[in-house]
């Protein structure tokens, strides 16, 4: 196969607090930059703001994206990857071919609140040449959504990236929060729990985002040696995930969280809420987890002696986890249907 050339497009670089993680050397073509016209911190009203951007900004996102194709050579193997429903949208509007993968909340709640939401993702489903999703889950809500049969690609993570980290510790000791600071994700039941631990816990909060007021909350129950390091590079993260004893995952909805898996992959014990996707895991990852009941005060304290045991031995991928996370067996599949295979 001969080799092609892949664009990253996207009208959003660096905004609202989050740090440019574009390089100068990748390879970028230019949506319609909406970066200038949003504020600075994230916010509920800036997510508000933010959306309504988006939607007076469709015209020119489409157009754009018809400019992208109409300048390859061979337009009619030009195919996108729309990573969102928004995206899907764009592409569909903009009448190209494009692979849709859309987020968890996009198919399993926003349809149920919004008639008119639910007629434009059918109609962006129906309209890609092939779906994508992370979880069973998600499978079976496109399919009673739109009829569609989705191809389950597991969000993969970089296990070649943790295997060159070496470990600093010998020791395991830290309890890290690893999920957006956001409402959805009870970081306040953490703190919460941790006053039923006797022993001294300094708790890691870990973020790719936030929310501003729910952020503000949380941190006035922040303890001194507690540690809020924010936004971590991926190889800063895997360093951390290596020294941590217990990875704490316990959002009130879920899908597939590559957090988690990160966690199970660095040789953590994870708590998280009961979910769907937990029986989905080979058993190798599902050993790597401990599944608590936020109704009993002592489910942190308890998740942390069960962590001390898990942690005890190495984790060992079983060749079924590394066949469905290594982010590069996941990219290989995602390209596979970018390339031709046929939909069934």
């Amino acid at each position: 196969m001969a080799p092609k050339n892949v664009l990253f497009a996207t009208d959003l670089i660096e905004s609202e607090g989050h740090v440019r993680m574009v390089q100068k050397t990748d390879c970028m073509v230019d949506l319609f930059n909406i970066d200038r016209f949003l504020p600075a911190r994230q916010s509920h009203f800036g997510n508000i703001w933010r959306n309504f951007i988006k939607i007076i900004t469709v015209p020119m996102q489409v157009w754009k994206t018809r400019r992208i194709a109409d300048a390859h050579p061979d337009r009619a193997n030009v195919i996108f990857h729309a990573h969102a429903m928004y995206y899907m949208w764009v592409c569909w509007l903009a009448g190209v071919k494009y692979v849709g993968t859309p987020q968890g909340s996009e198919i399993l709640v926003r349809p149920r609140r919004s008639s008119l939401y639910r007629a434009f993702a059918i109609r962006a489903l129906r309209a890609a040449a092939h779906i994508t999703v992370d979880s069973e889950s998600m499978r079976q809500g496109i399919e009673r959504l739109c009829g569609r049969r989705a191809h389950i690609v597991q969000n993969g993570i970089d296990i070649a990236g943790i295997q060159k980290i070496p470990r600093t510790s010998p020791t395991r000791e830290r309890v890290v929060s690893i999920r957006i600071i956001g409402s959805n994700y009870q970081i306040h039941r953490i703190l919460e729990g941790r006053e039923q631990v006797e022993s001294p816990t300094p708790l890691t909060f870990v973020y790719p985002q936030w929310e501003d007021g729910y952020r503000d909350l949380c941190r006035r129950q922040f303890r001194e040696d507690d540690q809020d390091l924010g936004r971590l590079a991926r190889a800063d993260l895997y360093r951390l995930l290596l020294e941590t004893l217990l990875v704490v995952s316990i959002p009130a909805s879920d899908s597939s969280p590559r957090s988690v898996y990160e966690g199970i992959f660095c040789g953590c014990c994870v708590a998280v809420t009961p979910n769907d996707y937990i029986m989905d895991l080979p058993a190798c990852m599902r050993g790597r987890l401990c599944i608590v009941d936020l109704n009993d005060p002592n489910w942190l304290k308890d998740a942390i002696k069960h962590a001390r045991e898990v942690t005890k031995s190495p984790y060992h991928p079983s060749e079924d986890a590394l066949d469905r996370f290594d982010q590069m067996r996941s990219l290989k599949r995602v390209a596979s249907l970018c390339y031709g295979v046929p939909d069934s």
